[in-house]
């Protein structure tokens, strides 16, 4: 293009503003046609320049360069640029549809809270020196925020019963714990994807070698407050004491200290204790099977529908496996496929 004066003027390059998909974004490192796709919050939008990228909503915007050779971009190429961000490939069509329906509470609040109770190695526990957060309950939680594409909030509490008074007061979306009848009056609950028994330990002198022979007049049982240890046993006990602590460690205090004969709990954090404190020895039988399970406050059926197929898919992939072993546990296993409680 030429002046009045005959001068070459430069076009300056014309930026052409597009809509792209929310989960679709173009790969910096790439070249121009090469795709990625990735979450994204709707409404960015997408600015063609000469030579970079500018994709924003308001009040943030991400520039990226396009890495390419030859001088201006013309018209052509980007128009070509456009109709690939937009017409590339069937996964695209997948990328703009709109969040699942039973989950876009969560989606629209960009979060998505997770009650965990700590002390059970288990479900949680937490290093006093470093305050960092562990174990199976903790990385299911975070597996299902990375599955919906939110934030992952952990919402702690001090013990495992403690978790329900949360169902209660929405203080949580979704909580990992052991699954027991009358948690079903509050929350609706997942088939289960974790199992392993409820016993005793006692020390090593004791005379009780079986949990039958625990429930005696005198005997003292202690359990953490409102745990499913604390619901199996005071269903089952006719004539021992229960003696219930608001932590898991103050069980185990009364017990070295003899203020109580026996403490109850889950066989995989009886044999880590035991393995640390000598004198001490877990009884070889059960009172009965741990069910671990996702918990959903009433109200939530499509909630619930979605953590369940979440539930299944951890099972099937090993995710739940993995989670067990990266917590060193000992007498647990993944659950079978399916729900054992589910209506035949």
């Amino acid at each position: 293009m030429t002046n009045a004066h005959g001068q070459h003027r430069q076009r300056k390059p014309r930026k052409e503003i597009i809509r792209m998909p929310p989960n679709l974004s173009l790969n910096p490192d790439a070249s121009p046609a090469a795709l990625t796709r990735r979450p994204l919050a709707a409404g960015w939008l997408c600015s063609l320049g000469r030579t970079q990228l500018t994709m924003a909503r308001p009040q943030t915007s991400v520039l990226f360069p396009l890495h390419w050779t030859g001088g201006t971009m013309k018209r052509p190429f980007r128009v070509s640029l456009i109709l690939v961000a937009l017409m590339a490939s069937p996964a695209i069509a997948e990328a703009q549809q709109a969040p699942d329906p039973r989950v876009a509470d969560l989606v629209q609040t960009g979060k998505i809270r997770v009650g965990l109770g700590l002390g059970v190695p288990t479900l949680a526990i937490k290093d006093p020196a470093t305050g960092q957060v562990r174990g199976p309950a903790f990385d299911l939680g975070r597996a299902l925020a990375a599955r919906i594409g939110v934030e992952f909030v952990p919402i702690e509490y001090p013990r495992p019963g403690a978790v329900m008074e949360g169902a209660r007061t929405g203080a949580w979306d979704v909580a990992f714990l052991s699954i027991d009848p009358s948690r079903a009056a509050v929350a609706d609950i997942s088939s289960p994807y974790m199992e392993y028994d409820l016993t005793y330990m006692v020390p090593a002198g004791s005379a009780i070698r079986k949990v039958e022979d625990a429930d005696q007049p005198g005997t003292r049982i202690a359990v953490e407050r409102g745990g499913v240890g604390d619901l199996s046993l005071t269903r089952m006990l006719k004539r021992a004491q229960l003696v219930r602590v608001e932590t898991v460690s103050a069980g185990l205090d009364l017990l070295r200290a003899g203020q109580a004969d026996v403490r109850a709990g889950v066989r995989p954090g009886l044999l880590e204790d035991s393995a640390q404190l000598p004198g001490f020895r877990v009884l070889e039988d059960r009172f009965g099977v741990v069910r671990v399970g996702a918990l959903i406050p009433k109200g939530n059926a499509g909630r619930l529908a979605y953590i369940s197929e979440f539930i299944e898919e951890a099972k099937a992939s090993g995710l739940v496996q993995r989670a067990i072993e990266s917590a060193g546990l000992r007498g647990v296993q993944a659950a079978p496929p399916g729900n054992p409680d589910a209506p035949k």
